[in-house]
């Protein structure tokens, strides 16, 4: 069986994100998508909140997983059998940081991460300008699932109150 893992914070997942697992799904038997558990980073989404989303949004997909992981990624990876890394790309500055990270990681396990580029639907599109756009009132639907909007509005209308 080959299994690839799409590894990222995903908060929120967008349809980039959705983009790169359908993809993914094309080419791996079964894509387990990983929610990193950073507690350094600051998230607007818990861990559990991310992957109960993401679950609902690949449901249509029966050969995509969710769970998540902390660590090494090289040693998740090992510990579910996975043959590949998979990461989508959006601009020349992705890869820079993108190609290193998989340098090592292959130095650390053998394992090769396969780069996806971005459909240029989603160049522009990352999690962080999502946040930011709907925190300033911006309207975000259509970059992410309708699922997702509903939650990330909820999540910011409550951010500002308290």
């Amino acid at each position: 069986m080959r299994r690839a893992i799409c590894p990222g914070s995903f908060d929120p997942c967008t349809n980039g994100h959705l983009d790169v697992f359908s993809r993914a799904a094309e080419m791996a038997d079964e894509v387990i998508v990983a929610v990193l558990i950073n507690k350094t980073k600051s998230s607007l989404f818990t861990v559990a909140e991310r992957i109960e989303m993401l679950q609902e949004v690949v449901a249509p997909l029966p050969n995509v997983k969710i769970d998540s992981f902390h660590g090494l990624l090289v040693d998740y990876c090992r510990e579910r059998q996975a043959q590949v890394i998979v990461k989508g790309l959006r601009a020349v500055s992705d890869f820079d940081y993108e190609l290193q990270m998989a340098q090592m990681n292959y130095r650390l396990s053998r394992l090769e991460t396969v780069f996806i580029s971005t459909n240029p639907l989603y160049g522009y599109l990352s999690s962080s300008l999502v946040k930011e756009i709907a925190t300033y009132g911006g309207d975000v639907a259509g970059l992410v699932p309708d699922l997702v909007l509903e939650r990330l509005l909820e999540k910011i209308s409550g951010t500002i109150r308290a």
